[in-house]
């Protein structure tokens, strides 16, 4: 079974994004993008929720053809271009979309059936709305976590609304050398 890995830079005191949404905060360099796009080009499939993808989409299908694009933007636009979208949203139209399905009610049906299917793991970027759906609803399998040497005080958190214990297994580590360290982390479902 395909497993979605939530992958997420958060501050230290756990918040995504500042309370209007900002993401100034968020450290990246080539060490980060170079890792990121070794493990996301083993993967075929992203899940957004409908603001990130409508980000996602005014962006990378033409990165690449930037006069100044980066060797980043290369990869991620050709590897966006291949990959399936999945999208968490109530008013795309799926018809007018390119290998992008749109899951807009029965959200667990229509995630376990897609979780059924063949590929790799579904890497769910960003979209804390999303996400926090599917945190509530037990559909997240693992963390991947960047988290960025800040304490932002307020914003949005990427834990909310969860009523029970989720104990998680630590799979891996990396320290950057910009100070931002991952965590990978699998759901303990025993």
């Amino acid at each position: 079974m395909r497993k979605i890995i939530a992958f997420n830079h958060i501050s230290l005191d756990g918040f995504v994004a500042g309370p209007n949404g900002e993401m100034d905060w968020i450290k990246h360099d080539e060490e980060i993008f170079d890792h990121v796009s070794k493990r996301i080009s083993q993967g075929d499939a992203a899940l957004y929720g409908r603001v990130t993808y409508q980000m996602m989409e005014d962006y990378w299908p033409t990165a690449a053809d930037k006069p100044n694009a980066s060797k980043h933007d290369l990869e991620h636009s050709a590897w966006y271009g291949r990959s399936r979208k999945i999208v968490l949203s109530k008013t795309l139209n799926e018809a007018e979309l390119t290998n992008t399905t749109i899951i807009s009610d029965s959200i667990t049906e229509g995630i376990n059936e897609i979780k059924q299917g063949t590929g790799s793991e579904i890497l769910l970027f960003g979209s804390p709305t999303a996400t926090h759906a599917l945190i509530q609803l037990g559909l997240i399998d693992g963390y991947w976590l960047f988290v960025n040497p800040i304490v932002l005080g307020k914003g949005i958190p990427l834990f909310t609304g969860i009523e029970d214990k989720t104990k998680l297994k630590l799979v891996t580590t990396r320290s950057f050398t910009c100070g931002v360290t991952e965590l990978n982390y699998l759901v303990d479902k025993d």
